[in-house]
């Protein structure tokens, strides 16, 4: 029995720069010529429909599409099939209408924006005689079930052939096709609720078609194209039978239903129907089976599986496995007294075990939290038994209170330690982010906790730490404190936390090395000893810390001007912006994997390596392999199910210098002519405009003999050269989501998931501000448009211009991120926010200038004089306190 495909539509999507990276390269670059091949090759194909969409942030889209439809129009091998107009923009959807030679059709409208906006647009529609894709979607948001699908294009249709008239033969309904086979049980039934409202809409509304995209059904098995061709196959079998005759597919790369193997298509068909609730689970036992070529692969060793139940669980915790630990759970539940002996009998021991193997350097961080992972598994399905016995709590090596400081949002640290404490029996309540000292100390309090554990990145932090240190002095309290993030170290620790409190304080600068503290603080056999151990080792660096000389001598703030970069400004020519101004930029997640970086991601997870070679290092290379692995197949994931968006703001403006400070003009500002010529005459009189803000930097004070002392004013044409300049600004994040979709995994006891999807957000965000600095150079800005520059390339910046960003080396001063935020108005336009110590929400965030000048580089600020200090408090109007407490960290006091 075969589908019968001979009256399906089958839409061609190549030509979409948000789907094919090709076709977006090619318009990107203006080769609208060879473009137009992709779309010949679809038509010559066998697509009935070509979909042209051209939303793209840096791009012209409106005129990309007109220009495209208008070079289709004189090609009759591509023009002889209809046009699909693609856009999430109605101009750009409008402007295609007008150029479109016979019958087009609309990609998409919707109910989303209520009725008055559904009936305009469709009214235009008709004006214009085209057919419309009218998508499942409502105020409420997109239909996943049956009965949603069906009322929406129910609403939908009665509204456009009873209010408008419309032709109803020309309505495409698209009901959302969403992946199956997650692991989600509440997406098992998404095949079927397609299926069935397709049936629905067909039998009830009369004349109209269904559509939808095929490859979302499958996107659970990216990478295994057999099982993806077999589910397509046996998806369209059931759909097209039920009503729908169009959609977007690859008809080259579908497997003809009566060929596919037996064992494949019933258990495709289980999944597609869901007919069985463990019918996800065979498929992915099968599945490796028709990897790659088809042949069957290497059959799982199971002889683990004979072992004694106690030695299961031992290996199920050590290897990360899920599969069975619920049967060798419960095995082991029936064989014990009680179960929370399960508990503390095998399940600890498994749990010693990794925590050993963990601190010897025979497992990795990644394994660790996917034995996490399994215990969780365990424990939940021994809670209900262990509270219907009430039997109490379950012991444990200790309860410590965790969080992040106020106003810091970073919490991919603490989180991995929180972790790996719990894998070693330590009891973890872990307080989130941005948490006030007061919560700390009252929960610490309220729960009894043995110990508090905090967590920073940005430096700020460190000031926030030491006032918790001094509330904890205050209050008299006597639990250990300790110290960890990015920011900290054991210098400050001991300089400027231990100080402040009489209990001990200990910097815990990873993961591997949070057991053992925790462990000689718990013990009251060891805690006198290990404090006093701690409080020498303090002693001792504080001493050294005050005898320290500088590896470099400090000179005053006026000799550092003086010895400034400069260059000859007066033959300089400022490469004039394509674009003044500020707007909102979108990116889509599978152009953005292409700029990871991906050797930060792999020490988040403490594997040390630098990228690609990691993967073949001779002692992290396996699990830098599987880590790498399971990355790209959470985002193979968040890419087909849009669960993370990226969002940010781009502003180029007219800039001068003076001094230390860059003053930013509006986009209609100009500073003198911009072929005069350098003036002595610094009484600068032709200016329009209107002055929107001022960056205050700060200069590099240390004694440099054969460079200058660098300041990033220093890139930006003076003010008294009476010509205009530039500087750019941006604020971009990944993280839109980033906390649901955390919270979620965690919730289901998926502590390895939730650490990953931070660990890609913070990478995409990242990935994100590069790929923004190169449309800002090539496009926007427009003084390189010629780069041509591989990921390689661009991760060693070897392009001209920099993006320094606010927190950092070169402006280290976090309260210059506020700045941005006003010039962009980014918080009302995509919802960023800065915390009261300057961190970005989402997490997942990156902020900062540009300069495009050719000598801009990157520099560290360093350390800084009282000088300098008192010159920036005026600059900014602080207090000489508010200025001391943003820049202590670059006082040399």
């Amino acid at each position: 029995m075969t589908a019968d495909f001979s009256s399906f539509i089958n839409v061609g999507e190549r030509t979409n720069v948000t789907g094919s990276a090709m076709f977006k390269r090619l318009i990107m670059e203006d080769d609208f010529e060879a473009a137009l091949d992709v779309a010949r090759q679809q038509v010559a194909n066998g697509a009935q429909i070509i979909d042209i969409n051209m939303d793209e942030a840096m791009l012209d889209s409106e005129a990309a599409m007109v220009r495209f439809l208008n070079l289709i129009a004189s090609e009759p091998d591509i023009s002889r099939v209809p046009i699909m107009i693609d856009s999430s923009k109605w101009s750009i959807i409008e402007a295609g209408l007008k150029c479109v030679q016979g019958k087009a059709i609309v990609n998409s409208i919707s109910l989303k924006e209520g009725e008055e906006l559904f009936l305009a647009q469709a009214k235009k529609i008709k004006r214009y005689g085209a057919a419309t894709v009218v998508m499942a979607f409502d105020e409420k948001g997109q239909a996943d079930t049956q009965k949603r699908k069906f009322e929406i294009c129910k609403r939908s249709y009665k509204l456009l052939v009873d209010k408008l008239n419309f032709p109803p033969e020309d309505i495409i309904f698209d009901p959302n096709i969403f992946a199956v086979a997650t692991g989600i049980e509440e997406h098992n039934n998404y095949a079927v609720d397609f299926i069935e409202a397709t049936r629905e809409i067909r039998e009830n509304l009369p004349h109209c078609h269904v559509s939808g995209g095929l490859s979302n059904i499958s996107f659970s098995f990216r990478g295994n194209n057999p099982v993806r061709e077999a589910m397509h196959s046996v998806f369209l079998f059931y759909a097209i039978r039920a009503g729908m005759d169009m959609g977007i597919v690859n008809a080259g790369q579908l497997e003809v239903y009566d060929q596919i193997p037996t064992e494949l298509r019933d258990a495709v068909e289980d999944v597609i129907l869901n007919r069985h609730p463990d019918a996800t689970d065979k498929l992915l036992e099968l599945a490796p089976k028709y990897q790659g070529d088809g042949k069957a692969a290497a059959k799982e060793d199971l002889a683990w599986r004979e072992y004694p139940v106690s030695k299961r669980l031992e290996h199920a915790l050590v290897k990360g496995i899920t599969d069975y630990i619920i049967d060798d759970t419960e095995e082991a539940r029936l064989a014990a007294e009680r179960p929370l002996h399960v508990i503390e009998g095998p399940l600890m021991d498994g749990m010693n075990v990794v925590g050993d193997l963990f601190g010897e350097g025979k497992m990795f961080l990644p394994q660790v939290v996917k034995s996490a992972r399994v215990m969780k598994k365990a424990v939940a399905h021994l809670q209900p038994y262990i509270e219907a016995e009430k039997s109490g709590v379950r012991s444990s090596n200790g309860k410590i209170i965790m969080a992040t400081v106020k106003g810091d949002v970073h919490d991919i640290g603490k989180n991995i330690v929180g972790v790996v404490l719990q894998c070693n029996n330590f009891e973890v309540i872990d307080l989130g982010v941005m948490v006030p000292a007061a919560k700390i100390l009252q929960v610490a309090k309220d729960e009894n906790a043995d110990m508090i554990g905090l967590s920073g990145l940005i430096t700020p932090s460190l000031d926030e730490m030491v006032q918790v240190a001094k509330e904890m002095q205050r209050l008299k309290m006597d639990l250990p404190l300790l110290i960890g993030g990015a920011t900290t170290s054991k210098a400050h620790t001991a300089v400027k936390i231990e100080q402040n409190y009489d209990h001990p304080v200990v910097y815990v600068p990873n993961a591997s090395r949070a057991v053992g503290v925790c462990q000689k603080l718990i013990s009251k056999e060891h805690r006198g000893a290990y404090a006093e151990q701690i409080s020498a080792e303090y002693e001792k660096v504080r001493i050294a810390h005050a005898k320290k000389t500088p590896r470099t001598k400090a000179i005053n703030f006026s000799d550092a001007k003086t010895n400034k970069f400069s260059c000859d400004w007066a033959s300089y020519k400022p490469a004039k912006p394509n674009f003044l101004g500020v707007k909102t930029v979108e990116a889509d997640l599978n152009t953005l994997r292409e700029y990871i970086d991906w050797t930060p991601f792999f020490l988040t997870w403490s594997l040390a390596g630098k990228y690609p070679r990691i993967l073949n290092d001779e002692i992290v290379g396996e699990e830098a392999k599987s880590v790498f692995k399971d990355a790209n197949d959470m985002l193979d994931s968040l890419c087909a199910n849009k669960k993370l968006k990226a969002k940010g703001r781009v502003g180029i403006f007219p800039a001068n210098s003076q001094g230390e400070d860059v003053l930013v003009f509006s986009a209609d500002s100009h500073v003198g002519a911009d072929d005069a010529q350098s003036s002595e005459n610094t009484d600068v009189q032709n200016i329009t405009g209107t002055e929107i803000g001022v960056a205050h930097h700060l200069r590099q004070q240390t004694h440099k003999p054969k460079g200058p002392n660098y300041c990033l004013s220093d890139f930006v044409m003076p003010l008294s050269q009476r010509r205009t300049d530039y500087m750019g600004a941006f604020a971009v994040t990944a993280g839109i989501g980033e906390d649901e979709l955390a919270k979620a995994y965690e919730d289901d006891g998926d502590d390895y998931n939730s650490i990953m999807s931070k660990a890609i957000a913070d990478r995409l965000a990242e990935a994100f501000a590069e790929y923004l600095h190169q449309q800002v150079r090539k496009e926007l800005w427009g003084y390189a448009k010629d780069e041509s520059l591989d990921n390689e390339a661009l991760i060693g910046e070897k392009y001209q211009g920099i993006r320094p960003a606010p927190g950092y080396a070169a402006c280290p001063e976090h309260t210059e991120k506020q700045l941005i935020w006003d010039l962009l108005d980014v918080e009302a336009s995509i919802g960023m926010q800065l915390t009261s110590s300057y961190a970005m929400w989402p997490g997942a965030s990156v902020s900062g200038w540009y300069f495009a000048h050719p000598e801009a580089r990157y520099f560290a600020v360093a350390k800084i004089q009282q000088d300098q200090l008192k010159d920036y408090a005026q600059r900014k109007s602080w207090t000489q306190a508010e200025a001391e407490k943003w820049l202590l960290p670059n006082l040399n006091a």
